[in-house]
């Protein structure tokens, strides 16, 4: 092998979900405005588009068999792993807290001031994935919608 390694480049492509009824977690996500791409994938696979990394939503058997991993019993307490919106205001993690309630999400945690400095609020999907809804210093959400990180 020649001296020079290339390591890989890190990236995060792909955040899948396993969820108990893909019809009804395609139906959420879709009401909360994310759009599905690849349809041909039917009921066996979503993906969505995130304006990033894409979110996929996957049969929780299914996916706890293709890691090898038991599929039961499912965890109720935390998980340790949210998922986050960040949001350019205050007002803006308000209503997106209650817009994500009015298309059937449930409300884990109001928003409130953080000890950062920041804002922000706690709800939870269908299969009690949960979202963190969020505007903290430092990281911008840019007019593309993007989060941007400082260096």
């Amino acid at each position: 092998m020649s001296g020079t390694s290339s390591a890989p480049v890190p990236r995060l492509t792909v955040i899948t979900l396993g969820v108990s009824n893909l019809r009804a977690s395609i139906a959420f996500y879709e009401a909360l405005g994310f759009a599905r791409k690849l349809r041909a994938t039917g009921e066996a696979v979503a993906f969505f588009d995130t304006g990033g990394t894409v979110l996929a939503l996957f049969p929780w058997d299914q996916l706890a068999q293709d890691v090898t991993l038991p599929e039961n019993p499912r965890p109720q307490a935390f998980r340790g792993m949210t998922l986050a919106w960040n949001c350019r205001t205050t007002e803006e993690v308000d209503a997106v807290l209650d817009f994500a309630i009015s298309k059937g999400a449930s409300l884990l945690k109001p928003g409130h001031k953080t000890e950062y400095g920041g804002y922000s609020g706690y709800f939870a999907d269908p299969d009690n994935h949960p979202w963190e809804v969020v505007v903290a210093p430092g990281i911008e959400v840019g007019e593309d919608r993007r989060v941007h990180l400082q260096d």
